[in-house]
């Protein structure tokens, strides 16, 4: 029998051809996560004859995971019916070819004048052996191989990820079928453009949808819906009719943006489905806008944080620390609401905020950026901005005495000075970390009580001046077992 000659090179090429009537994947809906993992879910029209079929499905996600597949029947559910679905990734390289081959006589052409003919004796991950003669035996690497030649032509030659069927039918001809199947290398992540007034009194909001396909395929003209929030085990296999049902049930809510999102609820997330149908390429990173708000009130805040981290009450901390001066930065902070009233009224999911200010030429300049978590419709923001660079502060422990054997005192004294010219209010934070048991015995300002562990004063700092907060606070220890 005359040997066909394949040049690896041309086994890819060829295998794109090799699709059969019916394998091209139609009203291709993906539901794509924020963890990294989708949903995708498409109509596939197979013909099928009666009794047990052996169907391939091509052109799927590369990055599927296995246990998610669900394939059913449309036109005849209870007629057509899946027994076995397994999953395979033919690369087209080398070891995947001669992989069928084990035992019978292939030719393997290194170069144009050197070729081993022989039986193949085995194959591993790094070369084949081969008995090119009865004493003979050569061991060939596989990155080495540049064409095969085999005593009857592969089955199936198309290199990618697959799909393996027998399904069972009680009607010839043709059978639209739906595949559903979760897969990762799929993500998206919200990200905001935020331009800040001249006089930092309003702001407007533009949200992109970074879309990102690493899933193995491409999609073309799908149907896209996102969802926002932690989902746990994202692998598990999805109640698809569960999920249906909700999208028929839930309210929608015009996101305003250029794409025409539509907001939902999802259980306990949030799903926007983009109204016009999305294509994507394998590898390719798409943004969509999705919300636009404008002439959303916002104040700038300043936040002075020299604080010891508060890690939870485990054990009393009834010992002398921190005496030095703390100096730290004062930051400046943007906040705003999401609510109606503030004339932006949506669910933002969690992203990367970046906030520009024009300057005196008019340029938008960036002055912060920030992440934000999922904040839903009503929440108030705060975006930190950035080391304010004309202000500055510092803290000190001014004392640490006992003054009985489980009650110890502690003061604090804070400096703020002020270099712009106007009047700043500064936040100061402060958390009481030694022990649950506190009480402050002396301020020289009002503090607001902010939890069990901590509270916060405001000092309003003229220009060019220095204002000072000293307080103490009282702990009480639990008595010694």
């Amino acid at each position: 029998m005359r040997m066909r000659i394949l040049a690896l090179a041309a086994v890819l090429l060829f295998g794109g051809v090799m699709m059969t009537s019916g394998q091209n994947s139609a009203n291709v809906s993906l539901t794509v996560y924020n963890t990294g993992a989708a949903l995708i879910r498409e109509g596939r029209t197979l013909t099928l004859e009666t009794g047990l079929n052996s169907i391939t499905l091509r052109d799927v996600a590369a990055t599927i995971i296995p246990a998610s597949v669900n394939v059913k029947s449309l036109s005849d559910p209870v007629g057509a019916t899946v027994l076995e679905q397994s999953y395979r990734y033919d690369r087209g390289d080398a070891g995947a070819l001669l992989a069928g081959y084990i035992g019978e006589t292939v030719e393997i052409a290194l170069s144009s004048a050197e070729r081993y003919d022989g039986q193949l004796l085995r194959l591993d991950s790094e070369k084949a052996t081969l008995r090119a003669g009865p004493q003979e035996i050569v061991f060939i690497r596989l990155d080495d191989i540049r064409s095969l030649q085999f005593p009857s032509p592969p089955a199936d030659l198309y290199a990618g990820p697959t799909l393996q069927l027998l399904l069972n039918s009680t009607s010839a001809g043709p059978h639209d079928f739906e595949l559903n199947y979760l897969a990762g290398g799929l993500n998206w992540t919200a990200d905001y453009n935020v331009f800040l007034s001249a006089d930092e009194a309003a702001l407007d909001l533009t949200g992109l949808v970074t879309l990102s396909n690493g899933s193995g395929r491409s999609y073309q003209d799908a149907a896209l819906k996102l969802v926002a929030g932690d989902i746990s085990r994202i692998e598990q296999e999805a109640d698809f009719a569960e999920e249906r049902a909700v999208f028929a049930q839930s309210a929608d809510a015009d996101m305003g943006g250029g794409a025409g999102f539509e907001q939902r609820d999802l259980s306990e997330y949030k799903l926007y489905a983009i109204a016009r149908p999305v294509s994507i390429a394998n590898e390719e990173t798409k943004q969509i806008e999705f919300i636009r708000g404008a002439g959303i009130a916002a104040d700038i805040t300043y936040v002075f944080d020299s604080s010891p981290v508060f890690r939870g009450y485990y054990s009393p901390i009834d010992y002398i620390e921190g005496r030095g001066v703390a100096s730290a930065d004062v930051w400046s902070h943007l906040e705003f609401s999401t609510g109606d009233e503030n004339g932006l009224g949506a669910d933002l999911p969690a992203g990367r905020a970046r906030v520009y200010r024009a300057d005196a030429d008019g340029a938008s300049l960036l002055v912060g950026e920030s992440v934000i978590d999922h904040s839903p419709k009503g929440e108030a923001l705060s975006l930190a901005l950035g080391a304010a660079f004309d202000l500055t502060g510092e803290r000190i422990q001014t004392d640490f005495d006992f003054v009985s054997r489980r009650v110890a005192r502690e003061s604090f004294e804070i400096r703020l000075f002020n270099r712009k010219d106007e009047t700043v209010t500064i936040r100061l934070p402060e958390r009481l970390y030694r022990w649950r048991d506190w009480q402050i015995i002396e301020s020289s300002a009002p503090f607001v009580k902010v939890d069990a562990a901590s509270i916060e004063f405001a000092l309003a700092v003229p220009p060019g001046a220095e204002e000072k907060l000293t307080y103490t606070v009282e702990y009480r220890f639990p008595d010694e077992d």
